[in-house]
């Protein structure tokens, strides 16, 4: 049988025509594969769910039944950023983290600092806030050095950052959730100190009286600054990269900025 060259070319060509679409179609399908949105990531699309606490000012907290707080400004710039609404989730703090792991959150924004512990379970964001520590103690019996808390009586709340480095130092942690009760057992005696952010204690002396009160900033040599940084899910990385990108935008036009000194009288930020 013979077999004219046009039909061989007509043959060919069809061949050509046929695999290129094919191709087309491949590199169209992989492309949606590989472009989904960090959306995708959050528990309601349109939602950027922040688990917090509500009730650590100045962080978040309550004012005229509204809440309100650096993390809390800060997590409505961030969902203006990322193109969704905040939504946000008061939780106690003993909580929050086991909730972001069981999916209740999309991220946890509550002055949580990164230790190496809590980075092979979960993501961390790039720090937005730098927190030295200050050892506050009775006026009548003061405590200047950190080598002076061994054996001592520290009121802290559970599982924070604050309570880790009161334990590391040799003092007998008492649990305690509030700073303002805190604070008033140093006064009356009840513990013997606390240690806690420098932000915090700015903020508490806007609003209250702190006679009887003696506060040492630790040099950073004896006990480094604190990084605090975004809790995210160690799946979450789409959202890890858009949160990190819309936070360099805030630091940059100086909202992050604008927000700190709202709440604490100075830039937490640098």
């Amino acid at each position: 049988m013979t077999i004219h060259l046009g039909t061989i070319k007509r043959i060919l060509l069809g061949t050509a025509v046929a695999a290129s679409v094919a191709l087309l179609a491949a590199c169209g399908s992989s492309k949606t594969s590989s472009s989904s949105s960090f959306k995708d990531d959050l528990i309601n699309k349109n939602e950027l769910t922040v688990g917090l606490e509500g009730t650590y000012a100045p962080y978040s907290y309550r004012k005229d039944g509204k809440l309100v707080g650096f993390e809390v400004d800060l997590g409505k710039a961030l969902a203006k950023q990322l193109g969704v609404k905040a939504k946000f989730a008061p939780t106690k703090w003993d909580s929050l983290i086991a909730g972001l792991g069981s999916g209740k959150f999309d991220v946890v924004l509550n002055n949580i600092v990164e230790t190496p512990e809590r980075a092979k379970s979960y993501l961390f964001s790039s720090t937005y806030a730098y927190s030295h520590y200050v050892l506050i103690s009775p006026s009548s019996k003061p405590l200047t050095k950190i080598s002076q808390i061994k054996g001592k009586k520290f009121g802290q709340s559970t599982g924070s950052d604050n309570a880790t480095v009161a334990k590391k130092n040799g003092a007998t942690v008492v649990p305690v959730e509030q700073f303002s009760t805190i604070l008033d057992m140093v006064k009356d005696g009840r513990v013997d100190g606390t240690i806690n952010a420098l932000p915090t204690w700015y903020a508490y002396k806007q609003q209250s009286a702190t006679s009887g009160l003696k506060m040492t900033k630790l040099p950073d040599s004896a006990v480094a600054p604190a990084k605090t940084a975004a809790l995210i899910n160690k799946k979450d990385t789409k959202l890890q990269k858009r949160i990190n990108k819309a936070l360099a935008v805030l630091k940059k036009n100086g909202t992050t900025k604008k927000i700190s000194e709202k709440y604490f009288g100075t830039d937490i930020t640098k």
